[in-house]
């Protein structure tokens, strides 16, 4: 198999293919075995695994090794070409040329792993990152894990706490669904060419059932947009201006279940948001 963390390495296929890197793809290739070993760890790989952006296919080679079969998706026709060259030694691996966000996964979870639990592996650029994983988790599809690397400040946002700086929507969205965490910080460093920002490899843990329980799931996550829609309001105001309903009788519902109007959305956790999504389930 090719040395693909090399730098000579990259620039002699880049230079075979008259391959130029596109910033608008975010195409940032990894140099650092280190780190690949800590996402193969961190995919806790049982038997298929689904690649997003797979580059020149230094993670796929390291997946496939494990892996009963990876079927690795990327967006840019010119890389195909260059992965037929470089992953050519393995027999385990399927490329599909497509964009991600159109592409039917449940359908290709059934044909290409027969329906079993999966992991997923990517390295998302930053203007596609939270499309992709808010499509992966609210899917419901069976996947068990989901590492991605991501730009450091994405990742911030996902683990944050209530009542940080960086705690929001995505935040609530992830972990009501998963148990996110921080594997390990990627400086720019380790990329070629290097990014102008550090990355962190994300690990997603996705599970069986959200972890907390909402008769509403819509309702739920409307609550939660609305709360964050305005930061520097309060919850009474940011909920009245996203509901048809009278501030006193949205401030009324919020003491009954010992919540005070004058709150920020961004102090409130999981239980919060669902004790308000009960509250609010005859009022909308």
């Amino acid at each position: 198999m090719y040395e693909l963390t090399s730098v000579r390495t990259i620039k002699n296929i880049a230079s075979k293919f008259g391959f130029t890197f596109s910033k608008g793809l975010g195409q940032n290739f990894l140099t650092d075995k280190r780190v690949l070993y800590k996402i193969v760890k961190a995919a806790e790989i049982k038997s298929g695994v689904l690649e997003i952006g797979p580059g020149f296919g230094v993670l796929t080679q390291e997946l496939a090794l494990l892996a009963e079969k990876v079927v690795t998706v990327e967006i840019d026709s010119r890389l195909v070409s260059v992965l037929e060259y470089t992953l050519a030694d393995l027999n385990n691996v399927k490329i599909i040329n497509e964009d991600i966000m159109k592409l039917d996964l449940k359908k290709v979870i059934e044909e290409e792993f027969r329906g079993e639990k999966i992991s997923v592996a990517a390295n998302l650029p930053y203007y596609i990152t939270t499309p992709i994983i808010t499509m992966l988790i609210e899917s419901r599809l069976p996947i068990g894990n989901i590492v991605v690397m991501v730009q450091k400040e994405v990742a911030d946002r996902m683990v944050a706490a209530p009542g940080t700086k960086d705690y929001g929507a995505i935040s609530v969205m992830c972990q009501y669904y998963t148990k996110p965490e921080i594997v390990t910080i990627v400086p720019s460093s380790l990329f070629m060419p290097p990014p102008k920002v550090d990355s962190a490899v994300l690990r997603l843990k996705v599970c069986e059932k959200p972890n907390i329980e909402v008769s509403d799931e819509q309702l739920f996550f409307k609550i939660v947009k609305a709360a964050f829609s305005q930061r520097r309001k309060t919850l009474l105001n940011c909920l009245a201006s996203a509901f048809p309903v009278g501030k006193q009788e949205i401030s009324d519902n919020l003491v009954k279940i010992g919540i005070s109007p004058s709150v920020r959305g961004e102090t409130l956790g999981l239980s919060e948001f669902a004790s308000i999504t009960e509250a609010f389930s005859g009022l909308v």
